[in-house]
């Protein structure tokens, strides 16, 4: 990070971060190491926050209770198990029994067996009046089955004869 005066307006900076350059406005003229040093530190905040692993999964889906219909998330989860073995399931109040209905489907057809199930209960903010209030939560992590791969070919051929069927 370089901070240096710009001649052209009184009471302001340029500080490059990175390759950007950011304006910064003096506050108190002269301490320009003070905010220097403030700056780095910002910076330094910045880039040691950390994410956490679960954060940003790529293998997570979180499920609506009413956005999306159930066999949206039924054939996501197929597909993310296609692309990493295994999915994680996430919702939170009444969307639970969503996670829950969709992963007996994909247990129940052969395609997923349970590898872990969590709940906790998490504090958010009501969004009409801004109170906290607890949710439940649940976290299903689901691996593919032995046989996977098999059941997606035969579900795929079956498909392609019934579509045969309509188009003859």
């Amino acid at each position: 990070m370089r901070l240096r005066p710009n001649d052209n307006k009184r009471g302001m900076s340029v500080c490059s971060i990175h390759g950007q350059k950011y304006k910064i406005r003096h506050l108190v003229f002269g301490f320009e190491k003070q905010k220097c040093l403030l700056m780095e530190a910002i910076t330094q905040g910045v880039n040691n926050i950390n994410l956490g692993a679960d954060s940003h999964k790529k293998n997570r889906i979180q499920v609506s209770h009413s956005k999306k219909p159930l066999f949206f998330y039924v054939n996501l989860a197929k597909r993310y198990m296609q692309q990493h073995n295994e999915v994680e399931l996430s919702a939170l109040g009444m969307a639970i029994a969503t996670v829950v209905t969709i992963a007996e489907i994909l247990k129940n057809n052969g395609l997923a067996v349970e590898k872990k199930i969590t709940t906790a209960t998490v504090d958010m903010k009501e969004e009409s009046r801004g109170w906290p209030v607890q949710k439940a939560k649940i976290e299903i992590l689901l691996g593919r089955t032995e046989n996977f791969d098999e059941l997606m070919v035969a579900a795929a051929e079956e498909r392609e004869a019934v579509d045969g069927e309509y188009q003859s």
